[in-house]
């Protein structure tokens, strides 16, 4: 072997490489698995069926649902940023989905008529659920760090 090729093979950025991406790959994993677990109890939850609604090309439904993922993706994104391990990824991650989904479903709540507004195809509906849960996305975040 290349002399010079071994001494990249075990340079200290290679070997922190080497350990460092599975760790990284199984954390990106768990938080992956969290996004979707929460996507899917928010999906069941909500009075409306935005799947199908997606799905039948209502625009609203599409912006109101990635608005849920944003919301959540953000709180899991500082959850791992935060976490030194899998168990920590998972403990702090189901609290923040937890936390985000009663804030969710606190806003649909105060927010009312949006959904029949959603399911109608109303933009300006969509437009105000996606901000108050990014708003709530943010605070949580926030409250993560503090």
């Amino acid at each position: 072997m290349d002399p010079s090729l071994s001494n990249v093979l075990t340079s200290a950025e290679v070997q922190a490489f080497a350990s460092g991406f599975p760790v990284m790959v199984m954390h990106l994993v768990v938080t992956l698995l969290l996004l979707a677990a929460g996507a899917t109890v928010y999906a069941l939850m909500t009075p409306w069926k935005e799947v199908a609604l997606i799905r039948d090309g209502n625009p609203a439904a599409a912006l109101a649902f990635a608005g849920v993922l944003l919301g959540l993706a953000i709180p899991l994104a500082v959850s791992l940023s935060v976490s030194t391990s899998v168990r920590d990824i998972a403990i702090w991650g189901v609290a923040t989905l937890v936390l985000q989904l009663l804030c969710f479903r606190v806003v649909d709540l105060l927010l009312t008529g949006l959904p029949q507004r959603i399911k109608d195809g109303q933009m300006s509906a969509a437009i105000v659920l996606v901000g108050a849960k990014l708003a709530t996305a943010v605070v949580l975040s926030a409250a993560l760090t503090g």
